[in-house]
């Protein structure tokens, strides 16, 4: 395909060499202005590369490293990147029939949504589920992203949790970025820098997200889902800049539920019974938090795996097939373990999260500092909490709270390391 002109972009309305992509599909990046000024004009610098005109400085280039504190909004600057890559208009994110469009109002861009919801032909997203990803994997995606680009542009990967490769996948990670195919751009994603091996990182241009203000954070509800702005606003403080997190809180009564439950726990633990009740309780909730996802995932993907395999044909070689089909079903049934497990101390991290999170506003009372509280809509017990200890106290707890976070991180039995941190919670 040849090469497109760099020339008027609907996205923008201006001409060429106006960065690309107006407000379109970063519109979604809450609180992030610096950084969607640098993605326009690395997309104006893609678009003139495909041009043929001469590459710049601080321009495109081929990897990409997305990173911030979890909520912050990386996958989402990744995608919309990576829609302003592929999009003719640079991302514009607005309906053909919009500014400068001659398709029918009300027809969606059609690179732009595809890119939305995954199922662009030059997008290959990875989404590890399980604990890490495998060395296995990281060659299969290599071989895959090395090949041309079907609408003559990019082929973009899309990499979430880059941070989970194992060494050896890392290692065959970095072969592909240190020898990119010529169209091919890594977009990765991890919380820090440092969570990537340096040679790799060394190879990317970091891309750096901060928290965004919770009245940001209710911008995007309001405006993209709708969500009453008062609503919208207190999920936003109680998600503590998470932006899934708000959403998630914001229009799921489960979820709610839930951060009640965890709430309730700093006044419930008031001798050790109760709070080794509450350890309890809190690692049943993400179990059968876990439960509840794989529930409809795992069944559906075995009885698909069995089906490849032939289960429930007639035929020559059937047979055979169907006895080949153990092994792979030991795989998969590992890999919906692994599955598990993540899910699980997802669910226990983000309980910890906002118990710590309840605790911080504890000591924002106790030191007096006169700033937004998370848990606003918690402020009487909060008050009752630090009245009745010390900011000293309040920063032991703290740090038992991220102390279990590590624990859990590190694969030490959940029960073990949630009871410890309910019995530092009680003694502070």
């Amino acid at each position: 395909m040849a090469a497109e002109p760099a020339g008027p972009r609907r996205g923008t309305g201006g001409a060429a060499g106006e960065p690309v992509g107006g407000g379109g599909v970063f519109a979604d990046l809450a609180g992030q202005e610096t950084v969607v000024a640098q993605l326009r004009k690395a997309a104006n610098a893609a678009a003139r590369v495909l041009a043929g005109e001469p590459v710049t400085a601080g321009g495109m280039t081929h990897a990409w490293l997305f990173t911030g504190p979890p909520g912050s909004g990386r996958s989402v600057a990744a995608r919309s990147f990576a829609a302003a890559l592929l999009c003719p208009d640079g991302g514009c994110g607005f309906p053909p029939g919009g500014p400068g469009g001659g398709a029918p109002p009300g027809q969606p861009c059609a690179a732009c949504r595809q890119v939305r919801a995954g199922s662009h032909a030059d997008l290959m997203v990875v989404r590890p589920d399980g604990l890490s990803y495998g060395v296995k994997q990281t060659r299969d995606l290599v071989l895959r992203a090395a090949g041309a680009p079907s609408g003559g542009r990019w082929r973009v990967v899309l990499f979430e949790d880059a941070d989970r490769c194992t060494e050896q996948a890392a290692n065959a990670l970095l072969k592909a970025i240190e020898e990119p195919a010529p169209r091919t751009v890594w977009l990765l994603c991890a919380p820090s820098a440092e969570d990537l091996v340096t040679t790799i990182r060394s190879r990317c241009r970091v891309v750096t997200l901060r928290v965004p203000s919770s009245a940001a954070v209710a911008a995007v509800l309001t405006s993209r889902d709708g969500i009453d702005p008062e609503r919208a606003l207190a999920a936003a403080c109680a998600a503590q800049g998470h932006i899934g997190r708000a959403r998630r809180l914001a229009t799921d009564a489960d979820a709610r539920g839930r951060r009640e439950q965890v709430l309730a726990v700093p006044t419930r633990v008031t001798s050790l019974g109760p709070a080794l009740s509450a350890a309890a309780a809190l690692v049943k909730t993400a179990e059968e938090e876990a439960k509840s996802v794989t529930g409809e995932l795992d069944e559906p993907e075995r009885d698909a795996l069995r089906q490849a395999f032939g289960e429930g044909s007639t035929g020559k070689g059937v047979a055979k097939a169907v006895r080949g089909a153990a092994g792979a079903l030991r795989d998969l049934e590992d890999r919906q373990k692994s599955r598990a497990t993540r899910l699980k101390r997802d669910s226990l991290d983000r309980a910890l999260l906002d118990l710590a999170g309840f605790y911080r506003d504890v000591l924002m009372i106790q030191a007096g500092a006169g700033i937004e509280l998370a848990n606003a809509d918690h402020e009487a017990e909060l008050r009752e909490l630090a009245s009745a200890s010390i900011p000293e106290a309040t920063l032991h707890r703290i740090e038992a709270i991220m102390r279990c976070r590590e624990r859990l991180a590190a694969s030490v039995a959940p029960l073990l390391a949630v009871e410890e941190m309910t019995l530092a919670l009680l003694t502070g």
